[in-house]
């Protein structure tokens, strides 16, 4: 063959061919493999091809090889077994194994090629991440840590300072639970070999669930850039998108995976949702006054200080919130044993402190509930600014939904959590917490002060 034919014109099998012919290493495979999925034809016609190969001698190990790079895992493992005396096939093996989660036999391969290759990291952090998820399959997340903390310490200082030795840092400090350390060490990682999956998807992951949603973008979008693209990765990349209300874009995601697999049920339930988001009229600041309102109407009774007698009469009534008793009219009140005129003057004072009455429709309610909240504050009153509605805040969205979530409906509802509450929910992290302390300060507010 004249291998002076341009390679944009060849197929994906004469590319192989050419390439495999001469392959001595992991990495070279790796890169035919991106090359290969620049077209879903190419791909189509490699994976015929590869599956006329034989299984044996040469024509066998290049089937492996071939069914490693189309992802088709098991059957690359069953034919590669027979070749691990080579180590390019070796290596795509024990990564087909992780891939099938058979960490000891992953293990195994990679402990074998750290023994050659001692100046090669990538083995060597395959033989320590496969024995990590062996220690984690057993349940002890300490354990595994502390395990990983003891090999880590065995390797050498430039195996610590490489991509792979950070990733694999990363890792130790994540199963403990030191979040902000780990996304440290995969950040470093990262700078030093931004093609590293296992990193990208880790520390992707990992910022989204601290609410570092723009460094979880950033990672996810890199990683969905890779050729064959992480199905995961693209799923978790479309949910991102769709968080941040980029509906179009989630779409694109999930549109991607199911045209690559049709079968996937979840995949295209998640493009139906994101479709219909695109085109959705979503009024979001009248969603959020609708449940400030309702929030006031579902306040317990026992919030209010009302008598024994009152409290007793009322809890008997089956009468729990404050929507329960405006909708109730005086005689009804009155009608019932014990419950006297003192209880229900009582009640209708009360009642008059928040706009509201007996015998009111909850329409008439929760309009007399906004009016009042819209009365015309007393000069001088520092209460004004903790009355401010949540929303006047301007949070972003994944700082909203926590304080929300928390049942705030004003400013000062807010100030009364203290950080290490707001930290304990969540997806809700240090880049949020810092966005809400500095809203909170323009007002000349702040959070509360934790008590030992």
């Amino acid at each position: 063959m004249d291998h002076t034919q341009n390679s944009a014109t060849m197929t994906a099998e004469e590319r192989f061919d050419i390439r495999t012919s001469t392959i001595q290493s992991f990495g070279a495979l790796n890169a035919a493999r991106s090359t290969l999925f620049r077209s879903r034809h190419d791909v189509q016609r490699f994976a015929d091809s590869i599956d006329s190969l034989s299984n044996e001698g040469d024509e066998g190990r290049r089937k492996g090889l071939g069914l490693w790079m189309i992802g088709r895992y098991a059957d690359a493992a069953a034919i590669l077994e027979r070749h691990e005396s080579d180590n390019v096939a070796a290596f795509t093996l024990a990564r087909s194994c992780m891939s099938l989660e058979r960490w000891d036999k992953a293990a195994a391969i990679f402990e074998r090629l750290s023994k050659s290759y001692p100046d090669e990291p990538r083995p060597r952090s395959g033989m320590l991440e496969a024995r990590l998820e062996m220690d984690l399959k057993k349940g002890d997340s300490d354990q595994a840590a502390a395990n990983l903390e003891t090999a880590l310490q065995a390797t050498t200082p430039a195996f610590g300072e490489s991509a792979e030795g950070r990733y694999l840092h990363g890792r130790m400090n994540e199963t403990r639970g030191d979040l902000e350390a780990a996304i440290d060490h995969y950040a470093a990682a990262r700078a030093l070999d931004p093609q590293h999956r296992a990193n990208l998807f880790r520390l992707a992951y990992l910022g989204e669930r601290v609410g570092l949603e723009e460094l979880a973008l950033d990672a996810y979008q890199q990683l969905a850039r890779q050729l064959p693209v992480d199905r995961v990765a693209l799923q978790n990349l479309g949910v991102l998108y769709e968080d941040l209300g980029r509906h179009q874009e989630a779409a694109a995601c999930y549109d991607t995976i199911v045209r690559s697999l049709p079968t996937d049920v979840r995949a295209r339930l998640f493009f139906e949702d994101a479709k219909a988001g695109i085109s959705m009229y979503y009024d979001e600041d009248m969603e959020r006054k609708q449940d400030r309102l309702d929030q006031i109407l579902r306040i317990p009774i026992t919030d209010f200080e009302l008598s024994v007698r009152a409290r007793n009469c009322l809890n008997k009534m089956n009468i729990t919130t404050l929507g329960d008793l405006v909708k109730q009219t005086e005689a009804e009140l009155l009608s019932y044993k014990n419950f006297g005129e003192t209880s229900l003057n009582e009640i209708k004072e009360i009642l008059g402190q928040k706009g509201l009455r007996l015998g009111m429709a909850r329409e008439e309610a929760v309009a007399s509930i906004e009016a009042n909240r819209r009365r015309a504050p007393v000069p001088g009153d520092a209460s004004d600014i903790s009355n401010k509605p949540v929303s006047e805040l301007e949070l972003s969205i994944r700082a909203r939904r926590t304080v929300e979530s928390l049942g705030c409906i004003t400013v000062g509802d807010v100030i009364q959590h203290s950080e290490d509450e707001l930290l304990g929910m969540p997806n809700f992290g240090q880049t949020s917490l810092q966005e809400l302390k500095s809203k909170l300060s323009e007002l000349g507010l702040k959070l509360k002060t934790k008590t030992v």
